[in-house]
């Protein structure tokens, strides 16, 4: 790999009597090569899950093509476009070992959609920002140093330069499309014009020691305040909740992208003290912040599926700061429910000729399991075994990412939070059972539950409710609807949260939903 001190560039900057120059010149390759070294340590300490923001994509693809340069020119060879990508990663995959996450654990792509996902976010696509501009600038950096050598031996043929080019042309275009900043349209009024007292806005606010994103949108900021609680661990409705503007008439409603979740997936590291109960303190900061913003003393908590847990987990600990509870496909025990799925998807399979997965979740065994990968027979097959007309697409990822609201970060990190902050949460969940941890709570309870709800959910939760213990409780059914019946009906939700607003509430499992002609139960 090493080239002939008299025949590099920089040579020819040295006389006979300036030996330190020939030094220089002879150890250039080696100095060459210890830059993917330096680079591939240096990003594996400072970003160990590959680029997460916006300046750090960007910064990375600048920054591989100036080492790739760098290395290209000083080594002058061309194996050091097969040695320096190599040498960065294996660097990179060293230094990053600590590091938690499905993402950047051992490689799973046998294991099911989840593995190949992980694989792909966690090592494709940083390869993409920073091996591919690597591998790009010692193409070029290698031609450079043969064109100030006047050679032609070592340069690289027009078929890698054209390469090398067309991938820059590449990542040029990939670096316009991940530079889009987010960005929430106005609420207007009739005459186009921002609406007087309302607020759209996406905010960055520090909770828990961490930079945390919040959608805040509302006609009037006066109206009362509802922070809703996306499910997952680790996933973002930022996009569902943009879908349909219906609650933002009668609340502020906000938004909050969790710990470790789609736009604040950033906020994940160090994972050892991402907990249920930092997430439940990360939860009351939020409010305080809402209640001082606003100026209430109160305001409305709603979760979803896992944020129904943490909904529950929060309003138990501190029923002062809310009004009232509203728990979406309420989670009551994820070892319940994941074992009734398991059972529910082996009776799926056997029935329908899918022997190979029947036998793969026999051979695995009831969960919980060790490994969260594990997981992905028992859950992914839901729509499949428990399929309803009504179920839209839309409403799930990744379609719920395409809106304005999401930078291409935040949709890569969507997936990766999905991932990675369920691999550190999902664990914590297993011995906790709101049959026998929550059967009391001091604020109005109203759960909401589809009609084609898995049973794996509605069996523990219709248990849970009949044990609860509230100033008031409703158990309401959405007809047609699924797990996530707020999306799968919008407008009987939001019919529904005046209600809860206006004080309306119930005890039957069955009751008419006031005088809701959607057809709620």
């Amino acid at each position: 790999m090493q080239r002939l001190a008299g025949n590099h560039p920089i040579s020819g900057r040295a006389s006979s009597g300036e030996a330190w120059y020939v030094s220089l010149v002879r150890w250039a390759p080696f100095l060459g090569m210890t830059l993917p070294v330096v680079a591939g340590a240096f990003a594996g300490w400072l970003i160990p899950r590959g680029p997460v923001t916006t300046p750090q994509a960007l910064s990375s693809v600048a920054l591989a093509l100036v080492v790739g340069v760098a290395v290209g020119y000083l080594t002058g060879s061309r194996w050091s476009m097969l040695v320096a990508p190599l040498v960065y990663q294996l660097v990179f995959e060293l230094v990053r070992l600590p590091t938690d996450g499905l993402t950047v654990d051992g490689i799973h792509v046998g294991g099911g959609l989840y593995g190949v996902l992980a694989f792909a976010l966690g090592r494709v696509f940083p390869a993409l920002l920073t091996l591919v501009p690597l591998w790009a600038g010692v193409v070029f950096g290698i031609a450079l140093a043969d064109h100030l050598d006047g050679e032609a031996a070592g340069r690289p043929g027009t078929a890698w330069l054209v390469s090398a080019g067309v991938m820059l042309l590449g990542l040029a275009w990939l670096a316009i499309v991940i530079s889009r900043p987010a960005a929430t349209a106005p609420i207007l009024d009739s005459a186009g014009s921002a609406l007087a007292g309302s607020v759209a806005e996406l905010v960055d606010v520090p909770i828990g020691g961490h930079d945390q994103a919040l959608l805040v949108r509302g006609r009037d900021v006066t109206n009362p305040v509802l922070l809703y609680l996306a499910g997952g661990p680790g996933g973002t409705d930022v996009g569902a909740m943009r879908r349909d503007v219906t609650l933002e008439q009668d609340f502020t409603v906000v938004t909050w992208d969790q710990r470790g979740a789609g736009k604040s997936y950033a906020a994940l590291d160090p994972t050892d003290t991402l907990t249920v109960d930092r997430l439940v303190r990360d939860t009351v900061e939020v409010t305080d912040y809402l209640r001082q913003r606003f100026g209430h003393e109160k305001i409305y908590l709603v979760g979803q599926s896992w944020g129904s847990t943490l909904g529950v987990l929060t309003v138990q600990r501190h029923p002062e700061l809310y009004h009232a509870f509203v728990g979406v496909g309420q989670m009551v025990s994820q070892r319940a429910t994941d074992v009734m799925f398991w059972e529910d998807t082996i009776e799926w399979a056997a029935g329908t000729g899918a022997a190979r997965l029947a036998d793969r979740l026999r051979r695995n065994g009831a969960p919980p399991y060790v490994d969260v990968a594990l997981y992905e027979p028992v859950v992914a097959y839901e729509h499949d075994w428990n399929a309803y007309p009504a179920f839209d697409v839309d409403n799930e990822m990744p379609a719920i990412l395409m809106v304005p609201e999401y930078t291409f970060m935040d949709r890569i990190n969507a997936f990766r939070g999905f991932l990675d902050s369920a691999s550190v949460i999902y664990p914590q969940l297993q011995n906790l059972d709101f049959r026998v941890d929550a059967t009391s709570l001091d604020v109005p309870v109203t759960v909401v539950l589809g009609e084609h709800e898995a049973r794996g959910r509605a069996v523990p939760a219709r248990e849970w409710f009949e044990l609860l213990a509230a100033p008031s409780k409703r158990l309401v059914t959405f007809d047609g609807a699924g797990h996530r019946a707020n999306f799968d009906s919008p407008g009987r939700f939001a019919e529904l949260m005046r209600e809860v607003r206006d004080g309306v509430d119930g005890s039957s499992l069955t009751a008419p939903l006031g005088s809701n002609p959607a057809g709620a139960r």
